[in-house]
């Protein structure tokens, strides 16, 4: 199985000498379930041509620190791709950025919150868990670094988990149990290590020193990556299968 990463954001300086870049990042997580899954990695923050919707037999939109709402020549073009991908049933995954861009493609709206930034560790319950997430259980903590959320539910989503910070934190798109695409909010790519420097980074600059110091004090407490990159590489398994024997 092949699966193109569609990178929306740059990591740079001394992040990216000590953590890497994104692509890297979501290849660990892909492998870190799946060692044979091949990637292919389109820049679309750099302008990259997307290629036909098939050259991958899925794609995955990564975290950024842009909006979906800003005006940039590639934003419109990559929701395009993405809603010819759903058509062609080929699976999508959307990380963040990638959440809010794919629910803009599909009908739903994102912007700025006004509950502010998310940072840290922070905690959803399950609103539904599908048979494809085994070993799900009432819900799960993730590494959450957003500003912005998705604020109007795409026609034909459905809510996957929430939380009162974050209503729409994991979506699943179509009939749930056969979903074509599926999106989460938090960063199942990220590690410990580099959340801790990233929000230290920017702490007082981006991010307010209140909740950046908070979700420094509370970055021990355990998170569910692992049991995301399974999700994310059986969801692309089963929507693979289901297209080929379509």
């Amino acid at each position: 199985m092949r699966i193109g990463i569609l990178v929306a954001g740059h990591i740079n300086g001394p992040l990216a000498n000590a953590h890497g870049t994104y692509a890297p990042m979501y290849r660990t997580m892909l492998h870190s379930a799946a060692p044979e899954i091949e990637t292919l990695s389109v820049s679309l923050v750099d302008g990259e041509a997307l290629p036909a919707v098939d050259a991958a037999d899925g794609w995955l939109v990564s975290g950024s620190r842009h909006g979906t709402y800003e005006d940039l020549p590639w934003i419109e073009p990559a929701k395009a791709f993405l809603r010819d991908a759903v058509a062609a049933r080929i699976p999508v995954v959307g990380i963040c950025f990638g959440h809010q861009l794919l629910a803009e493609a599909m009908g739903g709206a994102s912007s700025k919150a006004p509950q502010g930034w998310g940072l840290g560790v922070h905690e959803y319950r399950f609103d539904r868990t599908p048979a494809w997430m085994a070993g799900a259980g009432d819900g799960f903590s993730g590494f959450a670094i957003h500003q912005d959320q998705v604020q109007t539910l795409p026609e034909g989503a459905t809510v996957l988990a929430s939380s009162a910070f974050c209503p729409y934190a994991a979506l699943a798109y179509g009939d749930p149990d056969r979903p074509v695409a599926l999106s989460v909010q938090p960063h199942p790519e990220f590690t410990r290590a580099f959340v801790r420097d990233l929000i230290t980074e920017r702490r007082g600059i981006a991010m307010p020193e209140d909740r950046s110091d908070e979700a420094l004090a509370g970055l021990d407490r355990p998170v569910d990556n692992t049991a995301w990159a399974r999700w994310i590489v059986d969801f692309f398994q089963q929507a693979t299968a289901r297209r080929a024997a379509a």
